[in-house]
Parts: C-alpha cells; sequence; structure tokens
C-alpha cells in the first residue's frame, strides 16, 4: 500500500517547508500548489489523486472560496475532503461556508494537525 498522498494550497512557503517535513516524517507524500488555480490545474491533470487537500483561503490569482466552488463542481475532485487553514478569527464560519470538513488555525499547532490529517485522511 502507498503512502497516502495530503494536497497543500498554500501560498507562503515559509508554511509549505515545515509542512512537507512534517508529513514526509509521519510517512505521508505531500504535494503543494500555490493558489487555487494551480491546485485546479493539478489535481485535474494527475493520475493519484490526494486523500485530503488543506486549504488556506487567502492567496493571489484564485482563493480558497473560488477554488472550493470549482474543486465542488468538478465530479472527479469534488469529494476529496478539505480541511481549511487560516489565520482569520472567523475561520470556523468560513469552514461553514465552504463545507470544509474542519478548520486550523494559523498558527498551525503540529499535534492538532495530525490528528486532523489521520481523521480525514481516508
Amino acid at each position: 500500500m502507498s503512502a497516502k498522498k495530503i494536497f497543500v494550497v498554500e501560498d507562503s512557503i515559509d508554511i509549505q517547508i515545515p509542512l512537507r517535513q512534517i508529513f514526509e516524517s509521519e510517512g505521508y507524500t505531500v504535494e503543494f500548489a500555490n493558489n487555487g488555480q494551480e491546485a485546479l490545474e493539478k489535481l485535474r491533470t494527475t493520475m493519484e489523486l490526494p486523500a485530503l487537500i488543506l486549504l488556506d483561503i487567502m492567496m493571489p490569482v484564485m482563493d480558497g472560496f473560488q477554488f472550493r466552488e470549482h474543486q465542488k463542481a468538478d465530479v472527479r475532485i469534488g469529494d476529496i475532503p478539505v480541511v481549511i487553514m487560516s489565520a482569520d478569527a472567523n475561520v470556523k464560519i468560513k469552514q461553514d461556508t465552504i463545507g470544509a470538513k474542519h478548520y486550523l488555525r494559523k498558527p498551525i499547532n503540529i499535534d492538532t494537525l495530525l490528528e486532523v490529517v489521520r481523521k480525514y485522511a481516508i
């Protein structure tokens, strides 16, 4: 059985680097996109879909809200569970608005991150 794949849509390299280290040390494979548009392009062309998408909300080109609209409308990728990441105080409301499974507040607590990933990356 291959490692579960986590797809992270996040524009900050300062967040991408530690997430890669954390996930790989836990046995996951991880792929990144810097914005929603790049994420859609990668997801629509990949052979191996991820078990979970971690989604930043505020990004250039295409934000998390726009990405989620397109994702839900695409039959192939629409059912991949999404967990949003945001520093916004209203992140719970945003989770409900876009239909995400869970939310993580930035700065992200590593133990909470791994707990959430284990729960939803099925």
